[in-house]
């Protein structure tokens, strides 16, 4: 009798590690859907918006036609740039996360998170030096972290699946 009863709750643990591996990378992938949803706004305002990025509409007061047209077509080719690399990094968050992490692929477990962190540990902390133009930081960074923190939700809930064969 103890054997079914141990047998049961080994077999209702791994259900439940299943389950959260399931919505864990759900939660990762929809995170990486974000991110290049983040990135498609960022271009599409360097092009139709006021050629800044989201949450910025001046610099000094400035608009980006005031600007020099050499200075507003660098601002905008790294805008594009910038841009790119978001959506890309969504891209391989979202597929490591749909089609690897549901596979308790560890490998894509960790370079989904490498992708993730190593994009936002080098962006966000220039975000907290020197104010040298104005934001508004719902509207700039609020989307980035939300997102981010439904990816880190997804990772926490993912782990033990993935660890678990």
């Amino acid at each position: 009798m103890a054997t079914d009863q141990s047998a049961a709750d080994e077999r209702g643990e791994q259900v439940q590690y299943e389950s959260r591996l399931q919505n864990g990378a759900l939660l990762m992938a929809l995170a990486g859907v974000a991110f290049v949803g983040y990135g498609v706004v960022f271009l599409v305002l360097d092009f139709v918006g006021s050629g800044f990025e989201l949450g910025v509409s001046t610099l000094a007061g400035m608009t980006s036609a005031d600007l020099n047209p050499t200075v507003a077509y660098y601002v905008s080719h790294l805008h594009v740039a910038t841009a790119a690399f978001i959506i890309s990094t969504g891209i391989a968050v979202a597929g490591l996360s749909w089609y690897g992490v549901r596979q308790r692929l560890t490998w894509a477990w960790a370079t989904a998170i490498v992708s993730a962190v190593v994009g936002l540990a080098l962006a966000l902390p220039m975000h907290w030096t020197g104010d040298t133009f104005t934001h508004d930081w719902v509207t700039h960074l609020g989307p980035i972290y939300l997102a981010t923190v439904v990816f880190i939700v997804g990772v926490v809930l993912s782990y033990r699946g993935v660890q678990t064969t």
